[in-house]
């Protein structure tokens, strides 16, 4: 985003269209693998799925969804595409390379980023929780950087963190009480056998309440609900495709308003700073379309892959 807001200003264009389109890129890119978006970490975590798994039944809709958002791009934001051969000129000689103030430093960085998503591929090989993966590069990044710690502790948002351990901590209440085992249950009978309902339910209902209430917190509360409806049924094919009807429905869901994903919120916060606020109504009236077709997509691929 702040590369974008910089590439604008050069070439005197508003960029709020393109931020726009880069949070509903993020959202949907981002439902590929499962350290892509955070809702996929908690369903990863909670089902047992592992990174590969993802890679094996997300990443072929999400490539697929993407696309076809590129192209509704050109409709969506047509009135703010602009040509300006002078402006243009201006970018193209900029010199990329002096923004990078440690060309060593970077390279250092690179290979810790790469030696992760390495671990994460490898998870079910060297038995690694994807959470053990991504703290030993964290650690290893703070090793290779010499980077001051406190000035790292004063960068992590803390409030958010403190919200979800106690989100984390009540949903671990009501799982502990049987509130969440008899919802489960409940839901369960109230499906019975039609699992295509059942997904149908979960991928839509996750997309509209993901959508208002925050992808996350959502997730977080309903993921032990799916986990007691999964653990009644025999078939295992069956079972996944739930959670993957579950997780679509929620990374989808996080383009359908400015608040829905931390993607958003970030991204909105930046062009405010920058002197470009985006508005809600600005950008969930792009968002609920994106949400809307991707979705219908989604249903698709899971009523064609697991169900037809």
């Amino acid at each position: 985003a702040p590369v974008t807001v910089v590439v604008c200003n050069r070439l005197r264009i508003s960029p709020q269209p393109y931020l726009i389109a880069e949070i509903l890129a993020s959202n949907i890119g981002g439902a590929a693998t499962l350290i892509g978006d955070p809702p996929n970490i908690i369903i990863g975590s909670r089902a047992g799925l592992t990174f590969n798994d993802f890679l094996v039944h997300m990443a072929p809709i999400v490539v697929a969804i993407f696309a076809a958002f590129v192209l509704l791009t050109r409709v969506l934001f047509r009135k703010s595409f602009e040509y300006h051969p002078e402006r243009v000129a201006a970018v193209m000689a900029l010199n990329e390379r002096r923004a990078i103030t440690d060309m060593a430093m970077l390279r250092r960085c690179l290979a810790v980023f790469a030696l992760v998503v390495v671990g994460f591929c490898l998870q079910t090989v060297i038995g690694l929780d994807p959470a053990i993966v991504a703290l030993v590069g964290a650690g290893l990044m703070l090793l290779v950087t010499n980077a001051d710690v406190n000035d790292v502790l004063e960068e992590v948002e803390w409030p958010t963190l403190i919200f979800f351990f106690g989100l984390f901590v009540m949903v671990a209440g009501l799982v502990h009480t049987g509130v969440i085992g008899a919802v489960g249950e409940f839901t369960a009978t109230a499906f019975g056998d039609n699992y295509l309902l059942a997904a149908t339910s979960l991928l839509f209902g996750s997309a509209v309440f993901g959508a208002f209430f925050d992808n996350i917190p959502y997730v977080a509360t309903l993921a032990p609900i799916v986990q007691g409806i999964t653990d009644g049924i025999a078939d295992p094919a069956i079972s996944d495709a739930l959670w993957w009807a579950f997780a679509l429905g929620a990374d989808f869901g996080g383009n359908g308003t400015a608040v829905a994903a931390s993607a958003n919120v970030v991204a909105i916060g930046i062009a405010a700073r920058s002197g470009h606020p985006i508005s809600f109504w600005q950008f969930t009236k792009y968002g609920i379309i994106v949400t809307i077709w991707s979705t219908a997509l989604a249903w698709l691929y899971v009523w064609l892959r697991y169900f037809a």
